[in-house]
């Protein structure tokens, strides 16, 4: 026989059902939440994914001021209710990658690109800076910016900074240009190329785009990128008191820079104070200074830091090189002018070997030791060797590798360490 319910039993009833009910409801408007949240997330992540919104959206700004501080970070997928967890931005060097290009560059621009960010800089998110000597097309900008999620700014080069200054004798520097061509010297006869070596030498690091950075990482055109980079090289440079970082160095012409040695021991002569006393002459000479050996680094690749070439000693070096016309007169390149400075400035721990970056460039060579070769296609490649290059599940051929070739300078900077 059922007992009879008493006012106390049924407001326990009327309370558990009431409870079900709210638990229910609540479940129910969860779900919806859930479903509507997970709709949003999907859209979110269907704009980052569809490459003709990136480009729309993408920055291609022309000063400093546009540029963004805050790092783009996509949402991060998660299953039921677990809430996502946003993870800190890692810590990033004040640093960026810098290409000078023309828009006719377009291609070897987007190869470029497109391998550093696959091996490198999707992980790191470190910014591009293009320049140029005249504006970048819409078109250039487009099909660059959409390569990277990393913000992307693209600069005109001041005419002042890239045009041969009036002040230089054409006369003779016509003069200059025509031996060179008689010699059959690669650029002999150009102005455009002079003037490039002038601006990277004494200009590229005071463009407001790069004003605000310490470091940078010079990256060419039609460059191929081998291996994996699973650290950050700024990062090591700066935790390491590094100032220039290299991966081939060779004998540069001396048809190019017959008067360069001479105006270098002239300056050393005049500012003694600017020359490390722990520094890599033995690199750049084979007699203590008495003449240059022609080794230099090539400059097509550097991780360096801009405050060096802002400072003091390299600025009064470089004005006292840029008086004499050299650059125009003769044809001094920027790399042995960097490589003659980093030497000379630093100590020479301070000059790093970037054994584990795997590069390959391509380039139209003269040897002039042959009248008869003409221009010839080369091609020269660093791949890292053994477990580095395992580890950096590189592509190259470890046996095709220029470091300690007949005309390869590496030799020169190991016995430093010796």
């Amino acid at each position: 026989m059922a007992l009879p319910l008493t006012a106390a039993h049924r407001r326990s009833i009327v309370i558990a059902f009431t409870t079900v009910l709210i638990v229910c409801y609540f479940m129910t408007i969860g779900r919806e939440d859930n479903y509507t949240f997970s709709k949003t997330l999907s859209a979110q992540w269907s704009i980052h994914e569809d490459p003709v919104v990136v480009s729309d959206v993408k920055q291609t700004n022309e000063t400093p001021s546009k540029l963004s501080s805050s790092s783009k970070s996509k949402p991060s997928p998660f299953l039921g209710n677990v809430i996502p967890q946003v993870s800190p931005p890692p810590h990033r060097a004040n640093a960026s990658l810098v290409m000078l290009a023309r828009n006719t560059d377009l291609n070897g621009v987007i190869s470029s690109v497109e391998q550093l960010e696959a091996r490198f800089n999707r992980k790191f998110n470190y910014p591009w800076v293009f320049l140029n000597d005249e504006p970048f097309t819409t078109d250039f900008k487009r099909r660059v910016s959409v390569l990277t999620d990393a913000d992307v700014s693209f600069g005109l080069i001041p005419r002042e900074n890239w045009v041969q200054p009036d002040w230089i004798d054409e006369g003779r520097a016509q003069e200059g240009r025509n031996k060179l061509v008689r010699q059959g010297v690669i650029y002999g006869g150009s102005v455009s190329y002079r003037n490039m070596c002038r601006f990277n030498s004494g200009f590229f690091f005071r463009h407001e785009l790069l004003t605000p950075y310490k470091w940078y990482w010079r990256v060419e055109p039609d460059v191929r990128y081998y291996c994996d980079m699973d650290y950050d090289p700024f990062l090591f440079m700066e935790d390491h008191d590094k100032v220039y970082g290299f991966t081939i160095s060779m004998p540069e012409w001396e048809p190019t820079i017959p008067s360069l040695w001479s105006t270098v021991k002239d300056f050393i002569a005049e500012h003694p104070q600017y020359v490390s006393p722990d520094n890599s002459m033995d690199f750049l000479s084979d007699n203590a200074g008495d003449s240059y050996n022609m080794c230099h680094f090539w400059s097509n690749f550097e991780i360096a830091d801009m405050d060096f070439w802002r400072s003091e000693a390299y600025t009064k070096f470089f004005e006292y090189l840029e008086n004499t016309g050299g650059f125009y007169y003769e044809r001094w390149g920027d790399a042995p002018v960097h490589s003659i400075a980093a030497a000379l400035f630093t100590r020479k721990d301070q000059i790093h070997f970037f054994k584990d970056i795997g590069k390959l460039w391509s380039c139209r060579l003269v040897f002039v030791a042959d009248p008869f070769a003409g221009y010839k296609h080369a091609e020269f490649a660093h791949c890292p060797q053994g477990k580095q290059w395992r580890e950096g599940h590189c592509s190259c051929d470890p046996n095709d590798n220029f470091d300690f070739a007949q005309n390869s300078c590496l030799r020169h900077f190991m016995r430093l360490q010796d």
